[in-house]
């Protein structure tokens, strides 16, 4: 866990979580352990960050706590329920699409060989890398 790889399903992994903006820009990158789940750092992630209209997230954030958190924000949800969840929420799909935004952003991060192989096993170079290339999708 020190060089932030964690033991997974798949082998040892990392996982980075990222907030973009509408244009598909990194704005807030957090590297964790592969083990680690995405709630642990979702608020974290989205505090970083001023409130917005809405947030498009996928079923991974579907949380009673982190729809209170983002209302009390005054931002909107837009996060599809679970399937186990006892009482499906509501969920704009025509806003959902949008989602697309940040998969982009990902396969471009996976344009370089270095970040998408995780060639650094520290974790500081890897964040480095991850800052670099990040800056260059900024303007790109």
């Amino acid at each position: 866990m020190a060089n932030g790889i964690g033991q997974t399903r798949g082998g040892r992994n990392t996982k980075l979580h990222a907030v973009c903006d509408i244009k598909g820009r990194p704005c807030v990158l957090l590297l964790t352990p592969g083990n680690a789940h995405d709630m642990r750092v979702a608020q974290q992630c989205i505090a970083a960050m001023p409130p917005s209209a809405e947030l498009v997230g996928d079923k991974g954030y579907d949380s009673n706590d982190l729809r209170a958190w983002l209302a009390k924000r005054g931002t909107t949800p837009v996060i599809p329920s679970k399937r186990n969840r006892k009482v499906h929420l509501a969920c704009d799909a025509a806003i959902y699409k949008q989602r697309n935004v940040i998969e982009r952003m990902f396969c471009r991060f996976k344009d370089w060989r270095r970040v998408a192989m995780r060639y650094d096993r520290n974790i500081k170079t890897f964040m480095a890398t991850i800052a670099i290339a990040a800056s260059v999708i900024w303007w790109l």
